[in-house]
């Protein structure tokens, strides 16, 4: 990923959730009346003892820290709440909150336990600016009963280092303008840096317990010192190198959305609304002479929860009407309708894959018009019973017959590519190497042959004498080495045979003349 100057108009907003693991039990659990006002705490077992993980807000204030024993704090606080930590709800939560977030920006980046990281670049104004894009984003979150603090400045790990550090009595910025980041971030203590806690105690015992300090350090002895990485982590937080942040989502290459005034729940203006962002993103691709593979519509209702529903297309693909008919079958095809709640107030499509389309001209034989009804085909069964219920046979490249064909869906995969497919070309005045459909198993037959290496003379297969009249080969194929470690797959010999009454057949030898076990021979598939 490519550095930019403190200079790049790239903006972040940093939240951090300080008691998250509490909110979440408070919004799951209601507390009791009896307990409302009591101190909670959430614990976990550490090394035979239980110890608190985490504390809500009255336990903080009381003195309560992660690392205490439950027997401390209750000999302190005897009235405390104390509950099991659940680390994977809190990811899930937290996750959660990312997808609301992403109705702000589609660039999230979840800094785990406990923070999120958005690009706000280029989406200020749609709320008045910086100001009120955090604002909106703040009080969204404490509706929902959290407690969070957010900072916005020109690198992620300023705005998340003033996000967790930063306090009033320090000349705390929730907005720090650009360019500002060293002045805003100097006062912040040595572990806004995020360095182990071996490092921190040495920069504490060397008398570096500010940013500030740091800064005026001249940076090769300090990372001759305390670690190369330190020098690195103390230019980003002062703005001087932004590596921008890795999004839970890859941004797509068409992206449109509508906002609602009034939240909508009626099928009739969903419906209207998603054909509406089909026809702005057909006439997008259309410029740009794409068309979309895959197909993404996200629903943001009113109280947070997002629903995601996806489509892919055969090939590429720009019709709103084509769109619309596959995310209708999509819909249709749900175990769980889709629930408005109290309405959607924002509706994003992302075209999540896309490939160059020209126009195309339909040809006299009627061939193109064949292609597209079975492509239009693919992709609505794809719709209604999913990608992995339609499957089209692709080539695979290797010798072995019965591994040169495997099932892949017919439509994209959930990376967004296509599975390879290509067929090897042969030319058409040549007859056909192999049948097109084989035995599985290859079906054993009783054959007269030459030794060592003669085709077969007659063979005997389901009771029924064949007389070879002409005989092609052999064609030797050996076992796959990376496979065959054990010496377990005999050598092949194959034949083209054809009979005295015309029928044409491809057998084999299994293993060779001199070897153990001995030779048999197979039928494994029969030309038509």
């Amino acid at each position: 990923m490519s550095t930019v100057s403190s200079a790049s108009p790239r903006r972040y907003l940093a939240l951090w959730f300080p008691f998250l693991p509490a909110d979440r039990q408070r919004r799951t659990s209601p507390p009791s009346p009896a307990q409302a006002e009591a101190p909670l705490v959430l614990v976990e077992k550490v090394s035979s003892a239980l110890r608190l993980a985490a504390v809500d807000r009255q336990g903080f204030l009381l003195g309560l820290t992660p690392g205490l024993t439950l027997a401390d704090a209750r000999a302190r606080i005897p009235h405390l709440v104390a509950v099991d930590m659940d680390r994977a709800a809190d990811a899930a939560l937290l996750a959660r909150l990312a997808d609301w977030c992403d109705r702000y920006t589609p660039l999230v980046a979840v800094e785990e336990p406990d923070g999120l990281v958005l690009d706000i670049t280029g989406c200020v104004h749609l709320f008045a600016g910086e100001a009120g894009l955090r604002r909106t984003v703040m009080q969204g979150l404490a509706r929902g009963g959290l407690t969070v603090r957010g900072s916005v400045a020109g690198t992620p790990q300023a705005a998340a280092a003033l996000a967790r550090f930063g306090r009033k009595a320090l000349g705390r910025h929730d907005i720090v303008p650009p360019g500002e980041e060293e002045m805003a971030v100097r006062p912040l203590p040595a572990a806004a840096l995020g360095v182990s806690p071996e490092v921190l105690l040495a920069l504490t015992r060397a008398g570096l317990k500010t940013v500030g300090d740091l800064a005026e350090r001249p940076r090769a002895p300090l990372a001759t010192r305390f670690g190369a990485d330190l020098p690195v982590r103390l230019a980003r937080i002062l703005g001087q190198e932004d590596i921008g942040i890795s999004p839970r989502r890859p941004l797509p290459p068409c992206l449109v959305e509508r906002r609602f005034a009034e939240p909508v729940a009626r099928e009739e203006d969903i419906d209207a609304a998603l054909a509406g962002l089909a026809h702005r993103a057909g006439r997008i691709l259309a410029e740009r002479g794409e068309g979309g593979r895959r197909f993404e519509a996200a629903f943001f209702r009113a109280d947070g929860r997002v629903t995601r529903l996806a489509v892919a297309t055969g090939r590429p693909a720009r019709d709103a009407a084509v769109v619309m008919r596959l995310f209708r079958e999509r819909l249709a095809a749900l175990a769980d309708p889709l629930d408005p709640g109290f309405g959607f107030d924002l509706l994003r499509l992302a075209v999540t894959a896309c490939e160059p389309l020209g126009e195309s001209q339909v040809s006299l034989d009627g061939r193109m018009v064949e292609d597209e009804e079975v492509a239009a085909l693919v992709d609505r069964l794809g719709a209604r019973f999913g990608g992995a219920a339609v499957l089209r046979p692709a080539f695979v490249d290797t010798h072995i017959p019965e591994r040169a064909v495997r099932m892949v869906p017919a439509a994209l995969d959930d990376d967004g590519t296509a599975p390879p497919c290509g067929w090897p070309v042969e030319r058409p005045a040549d007859p056909p190497a192999r049948p097109v459909h084989l035995f599985d198993p290859p079906q054993p037959i009783e054959a007269l042959a030459e030794v060592p290496d003669g085709p077969p003379l007659r063979f005997r297969w389901r009771r029924v004498l064949h007389e070879i009249a002409r005989a092609e080969g052999p064609e030797r194929i050996a076992p796959e080495w990376w496979r065959d470690e054990a010496g377990e797959e005999p050598t092949r010999d194959y034949y083209r045979v054809e009979d005295a009454r015309g029928r044409r057949f491809w057998v084999f030898r299994q293993g060779l003349f001199g070897e153990a076990p001995a030779p048999r021979w197979f039928l494994h598939g029969i030309f038509a």
